[in-house]
């Protein structure tokens, strides 16, 4: 069994210890006593030193916690350090995550279902279909007043069967490792935490989405609440400063210049529509006309996308007893249009004819779009097509 260090001192950073079995090649090391945090309950493992060898994972193994090493490590003492960045980073999410849990369960009821501990933040799942924005701001507001009232963060062992007033109950019994923010939050919980709030720093929530029937809350605390809130800021200025605005100003502006670009987004697809209906009627002229008096039309284009002659294959197809066909060389594409009062289903006739040719393809009964494997297949198509009948 692996003694726990981290258990009752958070702090401590440096250890001595005695390696007592080795695994993989001596890269995978067990002690009699440890510091170093394994991943659990959302939160990353410590990294840090065995000696001079760096320790890369920490795992949980129940009783025992193995210690992945970068090299070899022999049996026998050794001197443990922990990466303090890390270990106080992780610190400092940990308690703000049960300060805020707890904020939002006394706030509004809303139980947290589980926690995750990224690299650049952290989230909380919490069972509630919705969080409105006043409600997060209110959240917020109270975690940083408690942030800053500084409370006592204690850490006690209690049995499970007389731990009361916890925040969420105990899934197994013994002895519990209990975490208290003073009057607040009592917790069961492995993880390492600061000693009081103000250890936290500013708590800045981020983001808030809906996960399937749940709120997802993405959350920063310390350092990185201030490196994100810097970098929010330098954005919105260099936003700012783009439009030569005071950042204020830049909400009224985007949303300005957003009815802008819709009003000429518009404009421009309604100019579109109309310079495809008068091609359309050129094209509808200078069409042949199949025995069967359907005028056949071909456009091609060298590349782009099949997108581009939608407008014109539906304008086309607007006009009496007409199949259009458009055909992209690069990469092998073809679209077909056809009018109503043709008696063609263009994504049954389509599809027809690509399959003979290895390619795919289909498409609603007026307008269909497919692709060939290579331009002597998709020629082919196109002359089947367009070859007069009746």
């Amino acid at each position: 069994m692996t003694d726990r260090l981290y258990y009752t001192d958070a702090y401590l950073t440096s250890f001595e210890a005695t390696v007592l079995e080795l695994a993989d090649g001596g890269r995978r090391a067990y002690l009699d006593r440890t510091a170093f945090y394994p991943a659990s309950g959302g939160q990353p493992c410590d990294r840090g030193w065995l000696d001079e060898i760096e320790v890369v994972d920490v795992v949980d193994e129940g009783e025992r916690i193995a210690h992945l090493l970068a090299s070899a490590v022999a049996e026998g003492p050794v001197r443990g350090r922990i990466d303090l960045p890390r270990r106080f980073d992780h610190m400092q999410q940990h308690t703000g995550q049960h300060l805020l849990s707890a904020i939002l369960a006394e706030l509004f009821g809303w139980q947290t279902l589980s926690v995750h501990f990224g690299r650049e933040s952290a989230t909380l799942d919490l069972d509630a279909e919705s969080a409105g924005h006043e409600q997060i701001v209110a959240a917020e507001i109270r975690a940083n007043e408690v942030v800053v009232e500084n409370r006592p963060v204690r850490v006690s062992f209690e049995e499970a069967s007389t731990a009361g007033g916890l925040r969420k109950p105990a899934a197994r019994a013994g002895t519990l490792r209990i975490v208290s923010i003073e009057r607040l939050d009592r917790s069961a919980c492995g993880g390492t935490h600061v000693q009081a709030t103000g250890e936290i720093g500013s708590i800045l929530i981020r983001k808030v989405e809906r996960v399937k029937q749940h709120t997802r809350l993405e959350f920063l605390c310390g350092g990185r609440a201030v490196r994100a809130a810097r970098s929010d800021l330098d954005l919105l200025t260099r936003i700012a400063t783009l439009h030569s605005a005071l950042a204020e100003e830049v909400p009224a502006l985007v949303a300005a210049q957003r009815a802008e670009l819709k009003q000429a987004v518009a404009a421009r697809r309604e100019l579109e529509q109309e310079l495809s209906r008068y091609r359309a009627r050129e094209l509808y002229q200078a069409a042949r006309l199949r025995p069967d008096g359907i005028r056949v039309t071909l456009v091609r284009e060298e590349t782009g996308t099949a997108e581009r002659l939608r407008p014109l294959a539906q304008a086309f197809g607007a006009l009496p007893r007409t199949l259009f066909i458009g055909v992209v060389e690069d990469p092998p594409t073809i679209l077909l249009a056809s009018s109503e009062d043709s008696g063609i289903d263009a994504g049954r006739t389509l599809r027809a004819e690509l399959e003979r040719v290895g390619g795919r393809g289909g498409g609603s009964v007026r307008l269909a779009q497919g692709s060939g494997k290579d331009r002597e297949g998709l020629e082919a198509v196109v002359g089947a097509l367009a070859a007069p009948t009746g």
